[in-house]
């Protein structure tokens, strides 16, 4: 304006009114070309905390796999209340649930992923910090009957079992579902709190020190009871199937955020449930990428994650699972660690069915289940289809395919096949009589009868006392992997 004020003085000292008029008509419309108007509802960005644990296998679907594979922006909204923000995504990786449930008491983070007694205690906090609550809105992977979690020891170590630890150094990261498991096992076997020499170590400190024997025992969440063993150094001795409490780990989120963005929770869901499909389309390829993005080899990815794996894929929040935490919150209870916590009030599946509804699915019907897909196919080896997975075993030969056997016997021959025609042997898999969990066949024992091909059997079992229990009825005896081999020659 004080530009035109000028050039009407100057205007009606030079050139009279008439110039001035045109001069300023021009003026006037150039003005209007640079001058942008304002939308009528400027784009808002709403910023999205996912707290995930890459590291934490059974719970890659719940975070890596949606952001490599770009899933959750295939869902979020855009239109209606919508069609003016613009999310933006921010993942925030951590290697345990307590900084998770940190960020969201902060509201950094509106969604975040942990196992059930990280779970619990982020739960318990946000109902005790009005305007902080979190729901418990999906699982990501359970196992019905605890596994999972463990304890491992040096490979080198003469401990076998959970009572050879007494008074021993035992590593665990504090606040997660591998210190509930402890702290679960101990009362449920009448130890005192001081039964071992209890220390807070972070699976990163934890595994340097048990490599190097500075430590006696480690338990960890997964993948660790299984890497760890993988990768050649430790031993494990137990195993939280042992517990017999279910295990899982879980997706919640702020009360405020769901409220105020439902569609995008149920975004969240369906994009973690096309993360499951993904991984059961093609398990072998699944496990590879996701060594890719994670560093965690892709072996001990697939025993977890495959068929017939020790965790189950399903968003679907059972009734098994709800009353394991409330078992959970008994145990922290009796030692006055944790506050007061309704489960009930904190459980929200509307987003769930809501997910199962758009996808077309029955919500009321995969809740009731725990099938877990399964080994199956031909057996090259001994020339018959598996019928009977859970007695199956499975060969993943190096840079080829992963072979399905029927029987414990005929991956054993097909190992002794394979290496006599010059291929390696990436990994290979059988199922625990007693656990019914999948195991590593290397690092198994064996309850073993008879000689040659004809009459040989061989039973596996992740612990050395129930393969010895075993035997002793039957009257075999016990044998490693390689003693196996060995016997199967004869």
């Amino acid at each position: 304006m004080a530009i035109s004020l000028s050039l009407i003085r100057e205007t009606r000292n030079t050139r009279g009114m008439k110039y001035f008029g045109a001069s300023a008509m021009l003026l006037f419309a150039a003005s209007l070309f640079f001058i942008s108007p304002l939308p009528a509802h400027a784009r808002e960005t709403v910023t999205i905390g996912i707290g995930t644990q890459n590291t934490t296998t059974n719970t890659v679907t719940g975070g890596i796999v949606i952001k490599e594979l770009g899933l959750l922006e295939k869902y979020l909204p855009k239109t209606g209340k919508y069609s003016n923000i613009d999310f933006k995504l921010d993942w925030q990786n951590a290697t345990s649930g307590p900084p998770i449930t940190n960020g969201m008491i902060a509201d950094k983070i509106q969604i975040g992923m942990m196992g059930d007694y990280p779970l619990l205690i982020n739960g318990a906090t946000g109902q005790q910090s009005k305007g902080n609550e979190t729901q418990l809105i999906a699982v990501i992977a359970y196992n019905a009957f605890g596994a999972g979690n463990g304890v491992v020891v040096n490979k080198d170590s003469p401990y076998y079992q959970l009572s050879d630890l007494k008074g021993k150094d035992v590593s665990v990261p504090f606040g997660s579902a591998a210190h509930g498991m402890l702290l679960q096992a101990m009362q449920a076997r009448g130890w005192p709190d001081d039964y071992w020499n209890l220390v807070s170590q972070t699976p990163e400190i934890g595994t340097t020190n048990l490599q190097e024997k500075k430590i006696d025992a480690h338990a960890d969440f997964v993948p660790f009871a299984e890497l760890l063993p993988y990768r050649g150094f430790a031993r494990k001795i137990f195993d939280g199937a042992e517990t017999k409490i279910p295990t899982f780990h879980g997706v919640v989120v702020r009360k405020d955020f769901a409220e105020k963005y439902p569609e995008v929770v149920v975004a969240y869901i369906k994009a973690l449930m096309d993360a499951d499909d993904w991984v059961r389309k093609d398990p072998k390829a699944a496990a590879e990428k996701i060594q890719q993005w994670t560093k965690i080899e892709k072996e001990v990815v697939y025993i977890f994650l495959g068929p017939g794996g020790i965790h189950t894929l399903d968003p679907t929040i059972k009734p098994i699972l709800v009353n394991a935490i409330k078992t959970d919150y008994g145990v922290l209870q009796k030692l006055n660690r944790v506050k007061q916590f309704n489960v009930d009030a904190w459980v929200n599946e509307t987003y769930l069915r809501e997910a199962f509804k758009e996808r077309g699915q029955n919500y009321e019907l995969q809740k009731q289940t725990l099938a877990n897909y399964d080994i199956a196919g031909k057996d090259p080896i001994c020339n018959k289809p598996v019928t009977r997975p859970k007695e199956a075993g499975e060969i993943w030969i190096d840079g080829g395919a992963i072979v399905p056997l029927s029987s414990t016997v005929c991956t054993f021959m097909g190992i002794k096949k394979y290496q006599g025609a010059g291929k390696k042997i990436a990994v290979a898999y059988v199922y625990d009589k007693v656990l019914g969990i999948k195991v590593f066949a290397d690092k198994a024992f064996y309850s073993v009868s008879g000689m040659g091909t004809a009459n040989f059997d061989a039973v596996p079992f992740m612990l050395k006392k129930d393969a010895e229990a075993y035997a002793a009825k039957a009257g075999a005896t016990v044998a490693t992997y390689t003693e196996v081999l060995s016997k199967l020659e004869k």
